[in-house]
């Protein structure tokens, strides 16, 4: 008999196995899902307790008979896709289409790939976990119901290629909420003053004005502050209470997946598709110069923030001889999970301690440093000593009626803060040094500052802060967040505008839509019970028929009901306060083919169309056409002149003979889209390369001079040719793997280039 068989779900966890297992198993990779449901039809047979019709994905064909010879040479096959709930339903496709081959499943999880990591999961094979299975089917048949059967409403009341989600909607549903609370805010006028003091030893400070007449002070307007203004101008300012406390500050747990996500986008500047493919790379191995690729953190997707002791005393040792018996702990420190989280995974650490950021530097490329720097740096500070901090606030009495508060921090003892410190933790901050005072001491009024400011509405949601809003209502799983935050930006529903989520005019008319026919779908607290209840079928406490009959019974009705009712914005647009300039009848927003525009809904009577602006506030105003009708060149179509007009990409050319003849053209010299610095690579073209926009929001790159010339390419082109072949330039990939990467883009070329030059 030959070697058993190991089947993992990614094709770049081969090499690092093979490093550690090789001689004794045959591996082979899934390359991620092999079955599905179908992709032009529900596939779920809902009268017959919700089954599902799996296929196998048609571009896996090679991977599957590649699996079955391999599977024939065998009678043990380990399964060890991911250890999450993915990967347990590619596990159990994997059985389903190599069940007739008569074989024994093992189920192996590898939370890290090092040789120890390895060897525990393969000593310790599992049995398949089939409510693990229940639940990520229950999952899917819920996002296939919902999708399937909202989007096609859309399709028909709005614009094809929409798309509706049970995660997806409501996240862009707390968006549009958040825009529109900023848009009703009425920014209140209100003041603060401070005095600069000084004792009779330096420094000199700063106090701020907190009580008036035992009161928390509150200022409203000018008017009020310069009667306060005049009242300290005659008060002597006395040390009324001095309060000393010391604290001690605990470091925070190591990451799990959302943390990590947050952290990453707020420090490092990543995006949270980056941070996740980043992770996976140095989860799956990095080579190191020994022999092969090594794991080098734990599984990156969980919601424990629990560690293995041999870690913890592996982080003990790093601490105590690198840093010093003083930065250590007497024993290790470990977290308790939140009620309801998976503990299926430990918290996300490196897997080993002693492979220090500085160490592998050399072996891992900038993104890789950074994001192993970051999780390196966050697990040993967990094991670190308590941060000791001394805190001062002095009570300054202003005559009889006012009452002025400083507070400053002193670090005794750094603790963790000397390996990783907390960007939020004001204790941190640079805090203004006090002087040493006593009680009844007068002080020395430099001067008293008064200050306007004004209220400010709730921010928009970065995307830091639109993870930690959905982790804090329970929407979604960690793990599902970076291709939620992708979604909806790639159906254009929302904008990132200077790093903060912005909703679109589509975005808005499809909330709309959602909210007022599926409030259940829509409704964040459900979404957030359905999360917990798909928790409880892994847990084995909620059968999965049931949880997707009792969901199914009130949806169908609000379906039924979208059917009828659902208001149709496609052709009749979508109302505006407006008025039409030409015949003054009302004005709606309509989706064209190239975007939103104004129209008269008098229309055909009126013609009248326009694009529009919307101000801070939503307030809509028609943009002014510019409109040139002196003659540029003649139509090439029907020899009518054409002239020069504006439309929602910028100037353009059009037809005088519209409607009858429709063509169009692009001005020479002008972009329609952003320059990436790169001239147009067809023969006698005198255009650029411009990024542009699809229909359905996908980016791709184009030339300046269209129609004129067609290049297009959905890679960004570089400036290089290949050296291998007769392409004039290569384009940027970028994989979970490799990273960024520069390729020819020929067929027949295989030409790769893994260092992009600077």
């Amino acid at each position: 008999m030959t070697k058993p068989l190991i089947i993992v779900e990614s094709p770049t966890k081969i090499k690092t196995l093979k490093k550690y297992v090789g001689k004794k198993f045959n591996i082979g990779a899934s390359a991620g899902h092999i079955r599905d449901l179908p992709v032009k039809t529900l596939g779920i047979d809902i009268d017959n307790q919700f089954k599902a019709k799996y296929v196998n994905i048609k571009d896996k064909a090679k991977v599957i008979a590649n699996l079955k010879k391999m599977a024939k040479e065998t009678s043990e096959i380990y399964l060890a896709p991911d250890p999450d709930r993915e990967g347990e339903a590619i596990a159990f496709h994997i059985m389903d289409i190599l069940k007739k081959e008569n074989k024994n499943f093992h189920r192996v999880l590898f939370h890290e790939l090092t040789q120890k990591g390895i060897e525990e999961a393969l000593k310790h094979p599992l049995k398949p976990d089939v409510h693990k299975y229940d639940a990520q089917q229950a999952r899917r048949k819920l996002d296939r119901l919902v999708g399937y059967q909202i989007s096609p409403l859309l399709w028909q009341k709005v614009q094809r290629g929409l798309s509706a989600g049970r995660v997806q909607s409501v996240t862009v549903k707390i968006i549009c909420d958040r825009e529109r609370e900023i848009r009703k805010f009425i920014s209140e006028e209100f003041w603060t003053i401070s005095a600069d003091l000084m004792s009779a030893l330096p420094p000199e400070f700063n106090a701020g004005l907190i009580q008036i007449n035992d009161k928390k002070a509150k200022i409203s307007n000018e008017t009020q502050a310069t009667e306060i203004l005049t009242d300290l101008e005659k008060a002597a300012f006395t040390v009324q209470e001095i309060k000393t406390k010391t604290i001690k500050k605990n470091p925070l747990p190591p990451f799990i997946t959302s943390k990590l996500q947050q952290d990453a986008i707020n420090r490092l500047r990543f995006s949270a598709k980056k941070t996740m493919v980043v992770a996976q790379q140095l989860y799956e191995g990095i080579e190191l110069g020994t022999g092969g690729p090594e794991g080098l953190i734990t599984y990156m997707r969980t919601d424990s923030t629990r560690i293995a002791p041999e870690a913890a005393y592996d982080a003990q040792a790093w601490i105590t001889q690198t840093l010093g018996e003083e930065f250590s702990l007497k024993a290790p420190r470990f977290f308790k999970n939140k009620n309801k989280a998976q503990d299926a995974h430990e918290a996300i650490r490196p897997t080993s301690v002693f492979n220090t950021p500085q160490k592998i530097k050399n072996f891992l490329g900038p993104d890789q440093f950074k994001l192993y720097d970051l999780i390196w740096k966050r697990f040993v500070a967990s094991q670190m000593a308590q941060a000791i901090i001394d805190q001062k606030t002095i009570l300054i009495s202003a005559g009889e009626k006012y009452l002025f508060s400083v507070s400053g921090s002193t670090v005794r003892f750094q603790g963790y803060m000397n390996l990783y410190s907390f960007e939020d933790d004001s204790t941190e901050k640079d805090i203004q040094s006090l002087p040493d005072v006593e009680k009844g001491a007068v002080l020395k009024t430099l001067k008293i500052i008064p200050k306007q400011h004004f209220t400010k509405p709730p921010p928009r949601f970065s995307e830091a802060s639109l993870v930690k809003e959905l982790e804090k209502n329970g929407i979604g799983r960690p793990s599902t967040y970076a291709s939620i935050l992708s979604v909806i930006r790639d159906k254009g529903y929302v904008d990132l505008v200077n790093r903060y989520f912005v909703p679109s005019e589509m975005g808005f008319i499809v909330n709309d839509l959602l909210v007022e026919c599926f409030p259940q779908i829509l409704n964040i607290s459900f979404t957030a019970k359905m999360e917990n209840n798909l928790d409880d079928v892994e847990a084995g406490k909620l059968n999965e028929v049931q949880l997707l009959t009792d969901f199914y019974a009130s949806f169908k009705k609000f379906l039924d009901d979208a059917s009828e009712n659902m208001t149709s914005v496609k052709g009749v647009g979508v109302p505006t306060p407006l008025k039409c300039p030409s015949c003054g009848k009302p004005l709606n927003i309509k989706i064209g083919r190239n975007g939103h525009f104004l129209a008269c809904t008098a229309y055909p009577e009126c013609s009248f169309t326009s694009n529009y602006s919307r101000d801070e506030k939503g307030n809509l105003s028609i943009v002014e056409k510019i409109v040139d009708n002196t003659k540029v060149k003649d139509c090439i179509k029907c020899g009518k002149p054409m002239v020069q007009k504006e439309g929602r990409f910028g100037m353009f050319l059009a037809c005088t003979g519209y409607p009858d003849c429709k063509h169009t053209e692009s001005i020479a010299g002008q972009s329609n889209g952003q320059e990436i610095g790169v001239s147009c690579f067809e023969d006698n073209c005198s255009g650029v390369i411009v990024e542009k926009k699809s229909k359905r929001g996908k980016v791709f790159y184009g030339c300046s001079n269209y129609p004129d010339c067609t290049f297009a390419s959905w890679d960004k082109p570089v400036n290089e040719p290949c050296p291998d072949c007769d392409s004039p330039f290569l384009v940027e990939k970028e994989t979970k793997k490799d990273g960024k990467f520069l390729k020819c883009p020929a067929k027949d070329c295989k030409y790769t280039l893994k260092k992009i030059p600077s």
